[in-house]
C-alpha cells in the first residue's frame, strides 16, 4: 500500500513540477525575443560590453527562466529517486523562490514608490511590462496566483514524499520462502549413505577364523 501511495505522489510531483518548467521555458523564450529586439535596435547583444546601461530587465527575466528550469530538473530527479537529500535541496529551492516572490509582491503593494527601487531600464521592456500588467491586471493576477499555488503544491508534495521515506526494493519472494520451508526440511528423512563396491560380510576377525578352521580341517 505504501508503495502505491509513493508512486502516486511521485507522478503528481512530476506533473506539478513540469508546470514550473513550462513557466521557466516561456520566460526564457520571452527573454530571447527581447534580446533579438535589443540587437536589432542597438546593433549589438546586451551581453557585450558597451557604453549603454545594462538592460537588467532582460537579464532578470532570462535568469529567472533558467532558475525555474534548474529547479524543475532537480524536482524530477528528487521525485524519481525519492532521495532525502534531493528532496531537501528541491524544497530549499522552492522555498527561496517563494520568499523572493513574496518579498517583491510585498514591496509593490506596500511601497507606493516601489518603482524607484529598480534601476532604469534602457530597453524600455520594463515599462511595457508594467503597462501590460496594469491593463490586464485580473488576468495577470490569476496567472500569478496559479504559479504560486503550483509552487506551494510542489513543496507540499515533496514534504509528503519525504515523509513516506525512500524506496524499499525486494528482489523476489524467494528471500522469505526458506523461512517457511525450514520445518519441512527439518522433518525430512535423510537418506543413508552408501558405498559402491563389493559387499563385506562380517568383520576381519571372523574371516581370519574361517580361514584357520579350513586349514585345520584339511
Amino acid at each position: 500500500m505504501a508503495r502505491i501511495v509513493r508512486s502516486c505522489m511521485q507522478s503528481i510531483l512530476k506533473l506539478v513540477n513540469s508546470l514550473i518548467g513550462m513557466v521557466g521555458m516561456a520566460m526564457i523564450l520571452y527573454a530571447v525575443w527581447m534580446i533579438t529586439v535589443w540587437q536589432r535596435h542597438m546593433g549589438e547583444l546586451p551581453f557585450d560590453g558597451s557604453d549603454h546601461p545594462a538592460p537588467w530587465f532582460i537579464y532578470t527575466f532570462l535568469g529567472l527562466g533558467i532558475t525555474l528550469c534548474v529547479i524543475t530538473c532537480t524536482g524530477h530527479i528528487a521525485a524519481e529517486t525519492a532521495n532525502g537529500c534531493c528532496l531537501y535541496i528541491y524544497m530549499l529551492f522552492v522555498f527561496l523562490l517563494l520568499m523572493l516572490e513574496a518579498g517583491v509582491t510585498a514591496d509593490i503593494f506596500l511601497n507606493r514608490n516601489w518603482e524607484e527601487d529598480f534601476p532604469e531600464d534602457p530597453s524600455g521592456r520594463f515599462a511595457q511590462f508594467k503597462d501590460f500588467v496594469r491593463s490586464n491586471f485580473e488576468i495577470c493576477k490569476g496567472i500569478g496566483l496559479t504559479i504560486v499555488s503550483v509552487q506551494g503544491l510542489s513543496l507540499l508534495l515533496s514534504m509528503v514524499l519525504k515523509a513516506l521515506g525512500p524506496h524499499q526494493y525486494y528482489d523476489s519472494d524467494d528471500d522469505y520462502a526458506p523461512d517457511h520451508r525450514v520445518p519441512l526440511l527439518n522433518n525430512a528423512v535423510q537418506p543413508h549413505p552408501y558405498v559402491v563396491g563389493d559387499p563385506i560380510y562380517g568383520s576381519k576377525n571372523d574371516a581370519w577364523r574361517i580361514r584357520v578352521n579350513d586349514k585345520t580341517n584339511r
